[in-house]
């Protein structure tokens, strides 16, 4: 491995860092929700407000942020987005204590790490494609493999945390969770950023983009990625409490903890092994295997099985995100910030439309869970669609893994 090379690893390092710190930012508080409902007697509403703020300025963000990184450049951009994560989580120690409303202090916190989250969304994918490396669909999947591994890590340490030092102890633990995106400032400041567009070259146009059918077929995969997802992901513990008579701690842990750590394990494995997969049929069996999860979950009458359906829906949905991304650069050359903003604000519109449907047509139908996640199964099956439309469209040829 040459000089260059090695640098460019360190920028691949430090977007791992970067993907851990989105994990934190937006699993962190969460954690939190019922210590501030008590502490500051919150209620429910305004508790859920900080979810709608959170994930809507990241949303906002990812509409935006193209434009804007564009000019500022990458590097002040990445170090602008930790300056918010970090900022964020220190002032949620410091501003709820001294705002005359403890909530006001506790959403400006969340609404400036949000900030650091929704750029880091649009940043980090563009960054590792842009780096001068071989097998990038690999490193991609790898990539996002650390936002898995980052919400596991939250989940667990933080209850180890709060288990010797006990919860009234959340500040100094939102302390040192800040000194992470610290750390990705100074990695930043350093790793060398390549050009995701050659010299002499622009990226595409919104119309240019808009022109293509490809465009299109890939925004719908990235809704469906998300929506296939967080479909799961938010009601596996409410399902496995709820619907299946097991206790929070358990549910928690076998339903939301069981999809991340095989959904991240999905992504390492294309990680490490990627370069002799092929991602269009990985994904193709990923979709068959998402869509006999969904199957298991609502189908089986033994709890177990239905909790074993849960953990294979995150392996399933592990490879959907990252390897429409892969896709989407080989097939659109130049396609840009732009491109990259608009696939993730088009994942997160699938992160919060799977859920949101999920959960009325389980109101609809007396609040059964089966039936609502049930519902979500168009997702997976709307996912090998578009595969099987991106192969027409590119052609047999081009649609093959590049060596």
């Amino acid at each position: 491995m040459n000089t260059s090379s090695r640098d460019y690893q360190k920028t691949i390092y430090a977007c791992f860092v970067a993907y851990a710190v989105q994990a934190i930012v937006n699993n962190f508080v969460p954690l939190l929700f019922v210590t501030f409902q008590e502490t500051y007697q919150l209620p429910l509403s305004r508790i859920t407000a900080l979810v709608t703020f959170n994930f809507g300025i990241q949303l906002l963000l990812d509409a935006t942020s193209a434009g804007f990184v564009d000019k500022i450049g990458y590097r002040a951009s990445m170090l602008l987005a930790n300056v918010f994560a970090a900022t964020g989580l220190i002032l949620l120690t410091i501003l709820p204590d001294h705002t005359p409303d403890p909530f006001v202090g506790i959403l400006i916190s969340v609404m400036i790490y949000a900030v650091g989250g929704g750029l880091m969304e649009v940043l980090v994918s563009p960054i590792v494609e842009a780096c001068p490396t071989d097998n990038k669909e690999a490193a991609m999947s790898l990539l996002h493999s650390f936002y898995c591994w980052g919400q596991v890590a939250v989940v667990l340490l933080s209850t180890v945390f709060f288990h010797f030092a006990g919860i009234g102890a959340w500040r100094i633990l939102a302390v040192l969770w800040a000194l992470v995106p610290v750390a990705d400032f100074l990695a930043f400041t350093r790793a060398p950023i390549a050009s995701l567009i050659e010299e002499g070259e622009r990226g595409k146009s919104f119309r240019e983009l808009a022109s293509s059918g490809l465009f299109w077929v890939l925004m719908l995969m990235m809704v469906c990625a998300g929506a296939s997802e967080q479909a799961v992901s938010q009601w596996a513990s409410a399902f496995a409490e709820r619907g299946l008579g097991i206790s929070k701690t358990m549910g928690d842990l076998l339903g939301p903890m069981s999809f991340a750590i095989l959904m991240g394990t999905s992504r390492t494995i294309f990680g490490k092994w990627g370069d002799k997969l092929d991602l269009r049929k990985f994904m193709g069996a990923s979709a068959i295997l998402c869509v006999i999860s969904y199957l298991l979950i609502v189908c089986s009458p033994v709890p177990v099985l239905s909790l074993l359906g849960c953990a294979l829906t995150g392996f399933a949905v592990g490879i959907f995100w990252p390897g429409t991304f892969s896709i989407a650069s080989s097939g659109i050359r130049n396609g840009g910030t732009l491109m990259f903003a608009l696939f993730a604000l088009a994942g997160d519109v699938g992160c919060s439309a799977g859920p949101t449907i999920a959960g009325a047509v389980a109101s609809a139908a007396g609040d059964n869970l089966r039936t609502g996640i049930l519902s979500c199964i168009a997702f997976p099956v709307l996912m090998g669609v578009g595969l099987i439309l991106e192969r027409k469209l590119v052609g047999p040829r081009a649609a093959k893994k590049e060596a």
